[in-house]
């Protein structure tokens, strides 16, 4: 060996976790690490460029830093980084920067994840114990994405503009060109909401739009008081909800702009145009989109994009809550706009009806790879013989044009288009009663979809009396909480005796594991369980977790573990996906832990143990092991 990888191994043996190895790999390393210099104030790695080495700093120092620019750490002899962008998708998560004159060893990521696998105190160093592995994991992922840390009062520009609700229409439009805004925030004695002072609260709004289409067009006179032609019930947004839950509510609501509230009192409004400017601006425009086109083709067409926009947050580092949620109203967004042309089509509806998402859309859990769930709450008015064909066009009408947009028929029929799942309210409640009060487990096995449900369209106030009435109603059963948790044992997680992974042995997914089938499935099953059993309305798995939390149900901490492992297994689903998709091949569940990192592998068996945990306590919560 020269004289100068004899020296780059005895650096090495002086500092952790080097000084753990044996001589061989010492000068293993020594052998193939490249040397590089850097000068003060000099880049060394940028935000989100490919990292392929892991970095010793020979001599010198470096200031590594956050994101938004905030110090997170300075290095000198001997200190590592890099690590946490090799473990995650081989990009750097924090940038670098030489503090002074600095000389650094680079490591490969191929012997840096040799010696991982090789020698566990090497691994030990860079990965926390248990739990705590994943957490790390999550809390890096979180790090890297602004909408999940901006919060939506921070796009607030400037201050809000507001007139009463008795100004006249000449007043409020002379007003909106003096303070040159697009909207006014209308303000009444009476709050929509009750609070504990006497001051004006905002009760509606007015926009540049509603003059032109309910004043000009309409041939309003200009004398009349805005309160005739502005917006009421408004959807509002408290002042600390993130970026990305603003651009969720108005995608899914369909709404330009969306009043900011802080303590029950609005302190602004924010607009797409400003979620525009905030990086999101692909799934938006989609969505735009979508509620421009005027028919199936239009949309046909349209669903052609999702892949790339799915790619694109993917890659973009979002996590799984905002894909999941993106892609879920994105769902939503085409049966919304399909149902308005449905209606179009055959005229208004002969009585009020809900029509419902299911499953992972409902729970806004929803990927790339998904059929279509649904199911139609009606008035309970309703008759068949004189409503019944109408609902039975439109529902048909409904799932063929989503079938055209790429969302597959239910493979178990479970769609509006059954008769059986097209009935009104009262059935609908006898139809849950008969679940919960007389459960069969085969027959809930099949049925818990319904559980978990989320009106896109219609009277919200159907879907929101059945949640309430599930509520209420499941908790006061424990026979019909062991069936569901019996049912929830029914997949288990990958992992043998020894916690080395259980692999398909046949077939064309060979050496693979089904992420759905054996992790977020069965997770999110014994979530709805605990849900239900602690009355949350819920439908998101991380809300419910919540609510479970809340409810002080589970043992300290085992809430959070749920949802980092949700929160991983789910990621780790969505990025293999994007792959495929960007490899131009089918999307599908199927991982070979073979393809991932040690890093990666460590993080899928942690959350897989936590899998395993959540089923042992439901058998003990819930006695699922006995029949009932």
């Amino acid at each position: 060996m020269h004289a100068e990888q004899l020296e780059i191994a005895g650096f090495l043996a002086q500092h952790p976790p080097f000084n753990e190895l044996p001589e061989t790999a010492l000068h293993e390393i020594a052998q193939q690490v490249e040397i590089s210099y850097y000068r003060a104030g000099r880049d060394i790695l940028q935000f989100r460029e490919p990292i392929q080495d892991l970095y010793v700093v020979r001599s010198g120092v470096v200031e590594t830093f956050r994101r938004t620019g905030e110090l997170y750490n300075r290095l000198g002899e001997g200190g590592i980084f890099g690590q946490l962008g090799l473990m995650m998708n081989r990009r750097v998560r924090f940038p670098v920067k030489a503090l002074e004159d600095t000389l650094l060893y680079c490591i490969p990521v191929t012997l840096f994840n040799d010696l991982c696998d090789r020698f566990d105190t090497f691994a030990d160093y860079f990965e926390a114990e248990d739990d705590a592995l994943l957490r790390n994991a999550i809390s890096a992922q979180a790090e890297s994405n602004d909408l999940t840390t901006v919060k939506v009062k921070e796009l607030i520009t400037r201050e809000l503009v507001t007139c009463a609700s008795d100004t006249s229409i000449r007043d409020a439009a002379r007003q909106m060109t003096e303070q040159g805004v697009s909207l006014l925030l209308v303000t009444g004695s009476t709050p929509p909401v009750a609070t504990s002072d006497d001051s004006p609260h905002v009760v509606g709004i007015v926009t540049d739009r509603d003059m032109r289409s309910r004043v000009m067009a309409q041939g309003i006179s200009y004398e009349t008081a805005v309160s005739e032609v502005m917006t009421e019930d408004l959807l509002t947004l408290d002042d600390n909800a993130y970026v990305f839950e603003a651009m969720l509510s108005m995608l899914r609501f369909n709404v330009h702009h969306l009043p900011i509230m802080h303590r029950r009192r609005c302190i602004g409004v924010i607009s797409l145009s400003d979620i525009l400017r905030h990086e999101s601006q692909s799934s938006i425009l989609l969505a735009r989109g979508i509620f421009a086109q005027q028919s199936v083709d239009g949309l046909k067409y349209y669903a052609q994009q999702l892949p790339a926009v799915f790619v694109r947050m993917a890659n973009e580092d979002a996590n799984s809550h905002m894909i999941g949620s993106a892609m879920s109203v994105i769902g939503r967004s085409f049966k919304q706009r399909l149902l308005e042309l449905a209606e179009e089509k055959l005229g208004p509806p002969p009585v009020p009806y809900s029509f419902l998402a299911l499953g992972s859309m409902a729970r806004n859990e929803q990927l790339i790879v998904t059929d279509q769930d649904n199911a139609i709450i009606l008035h309970n008015d309703f008759q068949e013989d004189r409503h019944g064909h109408y609902f039975e066009e439109l529902a048909r009408f409904v799932s063929d044009g989503l079938a055209e947009c790429g969302y597959p028929y239910c493979s178990g029929n479970i769609m509006a288009t059954n008769p059986a799942y097209r009935v009104s309210l009262n059935e609908w409640k006898q139809q849950f009663s008969d679940w919960i009060e007389k459960p069969q487990p085969k027959a809930l096995l099949n049925s818990c979809i319904f559980f978990d449900l989320d009106s896109v369209w219609g009277e919200e106030k159907l879907a929101e009396e059945l949640r309430q009435f599930v509520a209420d109603k499941a908790p006061k059963h424990r026979a019909f909480l062991a069936s569901m948790a019996r049912n929830a044992l029914n997949r288990t997680p990958p992992l043998g005796f020894f916690k080395e992974f259980v692999l398909e042995q046949d077939g064309k997914h060979r050496n693979s594991i089904n992420l759905k089938r054996r992790g977020t499935a069965p997770l999110t099953d014994a979530i709805r369980v605990h849900a239900l059993a602690v009355g949350s309305k819920a439908q998101n798995s991380f809300e419910r977790i919540e609510d479970i939390k809340q409810a002080g149900l589970l043992p300290s901490g085992k809430a959070q573990d749920l949802s980092d492992a949700l929160e991983y297994l789910s990621i780790v689903r969505a990025r293999h996906q994007a792959l495929a998709i960007q490899a131009g091949e089918e999307p599908d569940n199927n991982v070979q832990p073979d393809m991932l990192s040690s890093f990666e592998r460590r993080n899928l068996k942690e959350a897989f143990r936590v899998l395993h945990n959540a089923q042992n306590f439901l058998k003990f919560r819930y006695k699922a092991n006995v029949r009932v």
